[in-house]
């Protein structure tokens, strides 16, 4: 392990237990992580603290644009809260916001500075009393460079109650009067991930739409505005690494020499996806035949292509994307065997480095990264392998459901250019696209994310997140974990939510609306609105086959969400109602409104033949739940946002990996609804009773453990048990199990063990026989693909004829990280 490496690492450990600890004692200003630690805000003076209303924002006369534009935004956010605050001139009360060795005043203030020399986007924040004539007190906000220095005043916009969201959702700071900060001791920050980026994916249906005909119409696509916006956001987050939109419908993102410029300014460092090399977005820029993008027959010409983006962008800051594949997320031509496309792409990254030898500078010292998405992964693990430059770094994939498919092994983490994840919160693409909301819980990320984290991937963490708007409350969660991984895994889901909350709307609040998020994305992980959908595209229509119990059980759990934020809404401040229902209310309502549609249709069907009646009345309510929804859609999308949003699927599109649009009843068969929109906020979910209910599969409870941990959000439960060691065992057990045989059926999560392509497996002892238990985890198969839209895989025994009565079982995991999500049991065989 190289020594930054080791010294990002000792001080996520140090920053991550005292920020635990902090928490447990209640002292963090509505934020569990550490970035606002010590920082005590107030609307009333005490003999130490500095008043903010009518600060002076000094930056220093010569500062970078990045420098200059954050003392701005900050004396900015300052007025956003009702202060008084201007940049530059003389005042008793200053705050001083530079990057050591650029600002005369923190140069000579006596601080010792000394943490911040070759700390990687460090900041100290520190109070001072008369550090010179005519000056009270200063407020110093240090930075180790120039996005340390940023980094820092948004630690303090944030504590001060400006959300990073102010611009992007509408949550608008509360305005409580004029702020007063204390600060015993000055903090020292910085990340434990080195490059903490964002791609924009699949921009079509959302950003493209909203930025080309709402917000920027004079660019006609994603443009300098629209970026402008993006880096301040980034900035704000605590990311400094972008992927730009790459599809064909926005076009390229140099296209337009004013957005590098712009990244540059802003301090974000570009790239570009695993799919475009050095720069290149290859469907809008390669005006050669396809069949000519191939490094086997064309080589000289593709090498021309690659160093005319870098002569025009070598000069900015940059991370170089290395290898090739096909023009837009396909595999690369020119090869055929493994060991042929081996070959061919270690003569691709031999002659990109001397590229950017030539054009750039000495590739050992320039970020260069390796992603070995889809076809590329097997290239890396079948050998001989790749020989890749030591100094380059791995970014290991997820399976583009979140849950991530391998990890470096002990040879990788010693390699000096270290390892990343690319991860995925949005996607288009097999089995079943999902592009519409955001449903990941934050409790996955983190288990995923902190498993690559111990194992050594903290050099790069990228997250392709579509549109941006609305993943605000993963993307929040996604930065503030690259920043404090051990911070936010030690909270859990339902703090880190809560925390949030807080952040965003105010402490008052914070407990329902946490709970809100909790209850959402736990209801969504059993399956997202994207995937109501139980066969896959091009298969037979297949009903989801849940029993009516547990449909019956699911309505109504949206429904009391639903009851407790429409009790919840009249308390919130008229000028935060936007982002409240941008962040809480439309993501949850319209999850509840699909959920809704989808099993009414399903009973239309169902009943439709023996029960016209009845039929008639669920057709009109399949109806009246569709309406609202695209009610509550158009109602997002009007204004400021008109075009950012559409319902999944959008349109007609990529139909092999979407679901398809309901079908609804006709208005003859019953399905007219002529009060859908008069009652759009009708908090519950109004599905009548179902005639007959079927009893849900008994679950085996647990009356003992060892060796296991429970992480809230995840499974059907209060939360799954994740093994923490090999041998960790359970003991199971079921009350009435019925006479005859039985199946016994374990779940778990389909996440990956951490040697590649190794299934999970378990021993399981009943009755004094023992079973051998395997969920594989192999190909992206048909299991793969039904595993990763219920994000469960199950495992069956037969157990042979017993009579009725107590049933008790041992699981015992042969792998750590096993994720246990319950087991039941059913009369009679196992089904195939």
């Amino acid at each position: 392990m190289n020594t930054a490496t080791e010294a990002r690492r000792q001080r996520e450990k140090s920053i991550g237990l005292s920020a635990v600890a902090l928490c447990l004692f209640g002292l963090l200003l509505a934020f569990a992580g550490v970035a606002h630690a010590g920082l005590d805000v107030s609307t009333r003076a005490s003999a130490a603290s500095l008043p903010l209303d009518g600060a002076v924002v000094v930056a220093a006369p010569e500062a970078d644009p990045l420098e200059a534009f954050v003392a701005q935004d900050l004396a900015d956010d300052l007025k956003r809260l009702g202060m008084r605050a201007r940049v530059g001139g003389q005042g008793p009360v200053q705050i001083w916001v530079g990057t050591v060795g650029r600002h005369a005043d923190i140069d000579a203030s006596g601080l010792d500075l000394s943490r911040l020399k070759g700390c990687w986007e460090c900041f100290q924040i520190a109070l001072l009393r008369t550090p010179k004539p005519g000056v009270k007190a200063a407020l110093v906000i240090a930075g180790a460079d120039r996005r340390g220095t940023a980094y820092g005043v948004y630690t303090l916009s944030q504590a001060l109650g400006v959300s990073p969201w102010h611009w992007w959702a509408d949550v608008a700071p509360l305005k409580r009067g004029p702020l007063y900060l204390g600060l015993d001791a000055p903090l020292h920050d910085g990340p434990a991930v080195k490059y903490r980026g964002l791609f924009i994916n699949d921009e079509d249906w959302g950003l493209f739409p909203w930025a080309a005909h709402t917000f920027e119409p004079e660019a006609g696509t994603i443009g300098p505005r629209t970026y402008e916006q993006v880096f301040r956001l980034l900035l704000r987050l605590k990311a400094n690494t972008l992927w730009p939109a790459m599809h064909q419908v926005s076009g390229a993102f140099n296209a337009d020499p004013r957005n590098a410029a712009f990244a540059q300014r802003y301090g974000i460092v570009m790239g570009s996806s695993h799919a475009e090399p050095l720069l290149r977005n290859n469907v809008a820029e390669w005006r050669a035949p396809p069949e000519q993008y191939n490094y086997a027959s064309h080589p000289q010409q593709v090498r021309d292509y690659w160093a005319e983006r870098l002569q025009a962008n070598g000069r900015f800051e940059n991370l170089y994307t290395l290898g090739m594949r096909g023009i837009h997320d396909s595999a690369m031509q020119g090869a055929s065997t493994i060991a042929e496309k081996q070959a061919l792409l270690e003569r691709v990254i031999a002659d990109q480095r001397e590229l950017l030898a030539r054009h750039v500078g000495d590739p050992r010292a320039l970020p260069q990264v390796f992603v070995p998405y889809k076809e590329v992964l097997p290239l890396m693990v079948t050998p001989p392998g790749l020989a890749l430059p030591d100094d380059v770094t791995l970014v290991w994939p997820d399976d583009n459901f979140g849950y991530l498919r391998q990890w470096p092994d002990a040879a990788q983490r010693q390699r000096v250019g270290g390892s990343g994840v690319y991860y995925h919160l949005s996607y288009l693409g097999a089995p079943l696209s999902y592009l519409w909301l955001s449903t990941t819980p934050p409790a996955l990320v983190a288990e995923e994310m902190g498993r690559a984290f111990d194992a050594g991937a903290d050099r790069l963490w990228m997250v392709n997140a579509g549109d941006i708007k609305p993943a605000e409350v993963n993307l929040s969660h996604w930065f503030d974990l690259a920043w404090h991984p051990a911070a936010v895994r030690a909270q859990g889901q339902p703090a880190y939510l809560r925390d949030l909350a807080a952040r965003l709307f105010g402490p008052g609040t914070a407990d329902e609306i946490g709970a809100i998020w909790d209850g959402g994305y736990r209801l969504n992980f059993e399956r997202r609105p994207e995937h109501l959908q139980y066969h896959l595209p091009g298969e037979r229509v297949k009903r989801s086959d849940l029993p009516a119990a547990a449909v019956q059980q699911r309505l109504a759990r949206f429904a009391r969400l639903l009851a407790a934020l429409d009790a919840l809404r009249p308390r919130i401040a008229a000028a935060q109602r936007d982002g409240f229902f941008q962040l809480v209310e439309y993501p949850l309502r319209a999850a509840a409104l699909a959920n809704e549609r989808f099993f009414a249709l399903e009973r239309y069907a169902a009943t439709r033949e023996h029960e016209p009646a009845s039929a008639r009345a669920i057709a009109a309510q399949a109806v009246r739940a569709d309406l609202r929804l695209k009610a509550l859609t158009a109602r997002y999308n009007r204004g400021r946002w008109a075009g950012i949003l559409a319902e999944e699927p959008a349109d007609g599109l990529w139909t092999s990996y979407r679901q398809q649009a309901p079908l609804l009843p006709a208005a003859g068969l019953g399905g007219a609804a002529p009060d859908a929109l008069a009652d759009l906020e009708r908090a519950g979910t109004d599905l009548a009773p179902l005639p007959a209910v079927e009893a849900a599969a008994p679950s085996l409870r647990i009356t003992a453990l060892d060796g296991w941990r429970r992480v809230p959000g995840l499974g059907r439960g209060e939360g799954v048990l994740a093994a923490t060691r090999a041998g960790a065992s359970l003991m199971l057990q079921a009350d009435a199990a019925p006479a005859g045989p039985s199946c016994l059926r374990v779940h778990v999560l389909p996440s990956y063990p951490g040697p590649a392509g190794e299934p999970w497996t378990a021993e399981l002892s009943v009755d004094g026989r023992s079973f051998a238990l395997q969920w594989a985890r192999g190909a992206q198969d048909a299991g793969w693909a039904q595993g990763v839209l219920a994000n469960r895989i199950t495992t069956s025994v037969n157990l042979p004829a017993r009579p009725a009565g107590a049933l008790a079982a041992t699981l015992q995991a042969e792998q750590r990280d096993l994720m246990f999500d319950g087991a039941d049991l059913v009369a009679g065989a196992c089904r195939p």
